[in-house]
């Protein structure tokens, strides 16, 4: 054997009691421990505690939101004017953009004929007058029959009638402007030939400029004609003007569930034309509300959920129906009521009836809802 082995055979058994004796030297301590706790009377240990969460308690509170919806200006009164009578256009001076007064003559068909036929049924009355005065004379003295009589009066009423038919017939060869408004669009010239019931001029009146939206038939039972509404239009900035709800239609899209509701400006702002993008904020009146934080609704394949921690500090699966979109909020219409306390945070690994233990610092009832938010609103699909 080499002087290397040898030294190495003769080191082992020192290594062997020095581990013998550092293994007995810990036993020792922790007996020792053990006896000093004992004899100290030292608490144990405290239990495992549960799956830790976050929780808030609901309450019911009123809420007055705000709801922003994007709509488009539109005029309210438009009117189409066609010809009622056939012929060529004589005159037609006004174009797109044109401000026109109320009684304005705007188109003048030529009038040639009718006028001529004008003045022949004006000699047919005259002469048809002369006829009947000429038969009651003659039937006062017995020399006509009362036929005769008849007949000369009924000649008469046909003559007055045709008079005022071609009168009429005139006067439809003049268009004026029903209401003081701008001309929006044109369809003849001058010296065109037009037929009956051909589309001339299109005039709109610009006070009757509205902003128009769709709400959700969630919204729909909280506002009604006269409320408050700030419309802004994206093309003169962000300045909101003043307006209120002028009407909401009595039927609602089959597409999305909304209704059409209409918004009159207190004052048009300058620079509002029709067509352009607008977005109007509308203000609920205050509604008790039952609201969780949106963090703490869930959704599976089964629908929404929330977990609520019950009485014995056990999580338990909630299914709810929810309604509103606040802010960060979510409105809770059916699945818990006033006073359960919802989990917030630690929904990993959470499971039914699993002992949970709070980590926040909520002793009591803490209002999920506030008295009232500015946020904008959006409708839960």
């Amino acid at each position: 054997m080499s002087r290397r082995g040898r030294r190495s055979h003769r080191a082992r058994p020192v290594l062997r009691a020095a581990a013998l004796a550092c293994a007995a030297a810990l036993f020792s301590a922790g007996c020792q421990q053990a006896g000093d706790d004992t004899a100290t009377g030292a608490a144990p240990r405290p239990e495992r505690r549960g799956h830790l969460v976050t929780t808030v308690v609901t309450e019911r509170a009123p809420v007055s939101t705000q709801h922003e919806r994007p709509g488009t200006l539109r005029l309210r009164r438009v009117v189409r004017l066609y010809a009622e009578e056939e012929g060529r256009i004589e005159q037609l001076d006004v174009f797109e953009g044109d401000r026109v007064e109320p009684s304005e003559l705007l188109v003048r068909l030529e009038d040639d004929v009718l006028r001529a036929e004008l003045d022949k049924a004006r000699a047919t009355l005259a002469q048809e007058r002369l006829d009947l005065k000429r038969f009651q004379d003659l039937a006062a003295r017995n020399a006509a029959s009362q036929d005769d009589l008849a007949q000369a009066r009924t000649a008469l009423a046909l003559a007055e009638a045709d008079l005022k038919l071609l009168e009429l017939r005139l006067a439809d060869t003049r268009i004026t402007a029903p209401f003081a408004g701008i001309v929006t669009q044109r369809f003849a010239e001058p010296g065109d030939f037009v037929t009956k019931n051909t589309q001339l001029l299109t005039l709109a009146d610009p006070g009757s400029l509205v902003a128009e939206i769709y709400v959700s038939e969630l919204v729909l039972p909280h506002i009604s004609a006269g409320d408050p509404a700030r419309i802004r239009i994206d093309a003169l900035g962000g300045e909101r003007f003043a307006g209120e709800i002028l009407r909401i239609h009595p039927t609602l899209s089959e597409a999305n569930r909304q209704a059409r509701v209409e918004i009159r400006f207190d004052a048009i702002p300058a620079g509002a034309r029709a067509g352009q993008f607008v977005r109007a904020e509308l203000a609920t009146a205050a509604v008790a509300r039952l609201l969780v934080p949106f963090r703490a609704l869930r959704q599976d394949r089964d629908g929404q959920f929330v977990w609520v921690m019950d009485e014995d500090g056990q999580a338990a699966r909630r299914p709810v129906r929810t309604g509103l979109r606040i802010a960060d909020q979510v409105e809770i219409l059916h699945g818990i009521d006033a006073g359960a306390r919802v989990i917030t945070r630690g929904f990993l690994g959470i499971a039914e009836g699993e002992k949970l233990t709070r980590v926040d610092d909520d002793e009591g009832p803490s209002l999920a809802t506030p008295d009232a938010t500015s946020e904008a609103v959006d409708s839960m699909p």
